[in-house]
This record gives structure tokens, sequence and C-alpha cells, in this order.
């Protein structure tokens, strides 16, 4: 599903990643964990196609047989919206638009068409226990139900791939619970790899893997 060979990252003088390598399988939850600063969130970026990493010799990033470091930037924001999903530790609603707006957007992107999008945001709603909240604007939702509304938004296009960054870290520890609950039965329901940037140890632990990052590189 993922193969990332040699990744590298500088901020300018700042080398951040300094030649990651790593082989994710399709259906795996993996969790990624160390001390801030020490890559999490740029390797994830890169991963998930929102960066690049810094041009080397014998560097490569393929996802799904699909060589990423290659692609221009169009080519790389329309794989991304249709195979990849994001979650991230402050929700990213748009706070004018309703539950099953946000939802659609990514759809929206992707030229589907408003009764199918639709349909599809209220099957992932009522899957998350949302049907009740349709209609609502995210400053009217709990912290637990603006999350699983951004997990809705996630997984509209149907991703093989989910990236979460710190996803529980603004939540409450029953909310944060229900939600490392639900990538495990979306995994089962929808056979999604997730990849899982954490400081919540007992998230981590549920993983399949937990890698570990210290200073730039996965020890």
């Amino acid at each position: 599903m993922i193969k990332a060979t040699n990744i590298h990252k500088y901020y300018d003088d700042l080398h951040v990643l300094k030649g990651v390598d790593l082989n994710i399988q399709k259906g795996e939850i993996v969790s990624i964990v160390g001390a801030s600063g020490a890559g999490k969130t740029t390797l994830l970026h890169i991963l998930g196609t929102l960066d690049r990493a810094s041009a080397k010799a014998q560097s490569s990033l393929q996802i799904n047989s699909v060589d990423i470091i290659s692609l221009t930037d169009k080519h790389l924001a329309k794989f991304r919206n249709e195979h990849i999903g994001f979650i991230f530790q402050f929700h990213q609603l748009l706070p004018e638009f309703t539950a099953i707006e946000n939802v659609c957007l990514p759809a929206f992107i992707k030229k589907t068409s408003k009764d199918e999008a639709e349909n599809r945001a209220k099957e992932l709603l009522d899957f998350l226990g949302l049907s009740h909240r349709y209609h609502h604007k995210p400053g009217e939702l709990s912290g637990g139900e603006q999350q699983r509304v951004a997990v809705a938004r996630a997984l509209i296009n149907n991703p093989e791939l989910i990236f979460a960054d710190e996803p529980s870290g603004n939540l409450d520890s029953e909310s944060a619970e229900n939600l490392h609950n639900l990538f495990f039965k979306l995994r089962d329901e929808f056979g999604q790899t997730f990849v899982i940037v954490t400081h919540n140890e007992e998230l981590a632990d549920m993983a399949d893997r937990k890698l570990v990052m210290v200073d730039g590189k996965i020890v």
C-alpha cells in the first residue's frame, strides 16, 4: 500500500527527516509516536501528499504502486482527493456549512453529483450515529460529534488510505475512546489502511504496529 525509501525533508538548514524507510500493508492500522519535534507530522504530510520530500538520490514514495514523487501538482491533487482521507486534531469543519455540507465537500471537488454525494454523506453520518445532525452547523455539535463529521468527510470518496494527525488530541477521554474504537470498526467494515500520528499511548498500542520516531528517523 505504502512503500517509502530514503525520505528526507529540509526546511532551509533544518534537517527534519533523515532517510525514513517505511512499508505499510493494505488494511493495516499503524501508529507513529515520538517526542514533539521528532518529525511525525512532517512524515505524515509527505506520505499523505500534502507536502513533498526534499529531492534526494534513491528516494522513492509509492502508494498503490503509483510513483508519487513523479506526479505533477495537478495530478497529485487529483490522486489525493480520490485515494486519501485526512482526520486532524482540530476538525477543520467550515463553520458556515452544515454537517452534511461539510461531508460532501471532497465529493463535490471530485465532481460527484449532488444527489449521489448527499446520499453517500447520509449513509456515513448514519453509520457514525449522526442521523439527527445532518443540518446542524459545527457550532451546534459537541467535540465528539464534530470529529465524527470530520471522519465522515474523510470517508466520502471511499479512500483506500486514511491519515490521522492527533485525531483524539482535542477530545475528552470518552469521546477519544469511541473514536479509537471507530477506526478499527471502519477498517473491518471498509478495509481502509490507517496511519495515525498520536501522543495517546492507548491508541498507539491498539494499532497493528507502533512505529517510534526519534530525531527524524524511525527506530
